[in-house]
């Protein structure tokens, strides 16, 4: 019998994945462009750092059961917060963030998935973290005087990713370098720091590229669906379509 099966792609990532799924969002478009082809699975966890990320790897991947055929790992803007500012409690040293995405690429490669994905953190829009900041705790308070993340922090937390998957083998895609390069590139970032429509849109665009450079075989053209078409269905004799399929 010929098998019917699906990819499966699994995100995995902070808030900006686990957010991929709202309405417009980078994961739901994914998940669009692969109908009948993969299934995309977002395991993103809103505030985590690859820090407290790093506790939930072995239950997320598992050793001896199906292991998805392409991961993404998308951590940076929370362990790029400053340490000294609000939020602090999520900074992680660079030197420990690039350790943290090193081992999670171990696991994840000991499982049995063969191609990942490296995102890098996206930029800051420091002026309007400073509005959030005053928002949440007030603005006479010094401490929201000043944003918790700045634009060239998470830009040197993006420049460890990419020389990590240059050393891995891994392809990267720089959202820090190419969100930037977008014309107003503060109107992808709805709060600073998590993506509006116009960026979720991007990240789509940037990661489906990347896809299909890196990993071509994982192009949604080149992947069959999962089983016949509609219109290759006799009504008269539906068997016929389905005959000699099994699901894998």
């Amino acid at each position: 019998m010929d098998e019917v099966s699906r990819k499966t792609f699994l995100l995995f990532g902070d808030s900006l994945t686990q957010r991929s799924f709202d309405e417009g969002g980078w994961g739901g478009r994914l998940a669009s462009a692969y109908q009948r082809k993969a299934d995309v699975i977002a395991r993103g966890y809103s505030g985590y750092n690859t820090r407290w990320a790093a506790y939930t790897l072995e239950k997320i991947f598992t050793k001896g059961h199906v292991p998805p055929d392409l991961v993404t790992i998308f951590f940076g803007a929370n362990d790029a917060a400053l340490p000294d500012r609000l939020n602090g409690r999520q900074h992680v040293p660079i030197e420990e963030y690039v350790a943290h995405l090193r081992a999670f690429v171990e696991h994840i490669r000991s499982v049995g998935t063969k191609h990942i994905i490296l995102i890098t953190p996206p930029p800051v829009d420091e002026t309007v973290r400073v509005q959030e900041n005053q928002q949440k705790v007030g603005g006479e308070q010094e401490a929201a005087m000043l944003p918790e993340r700045t634009n060239a922090v998470a830009g040197e937390y993006a420049k460890a990713v990419k020389q990590l998957g240059e050393e891995l083998g891994i392809p990267v895609v720089d959202l820090w370098s190419n969100i930037q390069m977008q014309p107003l590139w503060q109107a992808c970032l709805s709060d600073g720091l998590h993506f509006t429509s116009t960026g979720n849109a991007a990240v789509y665009h940037l990661v489906q590229a990347k896809i299909n450079e890196a990993l071509p075989h994982l192009r949604p053209d080149a992947l069959s669906m999962d089983f016949p078409g509609h219109a290759d269905i006799d009504a008269s004799s539906p068997d016929s379509a389905f005959k000699g399929t099994a699901i894998s």
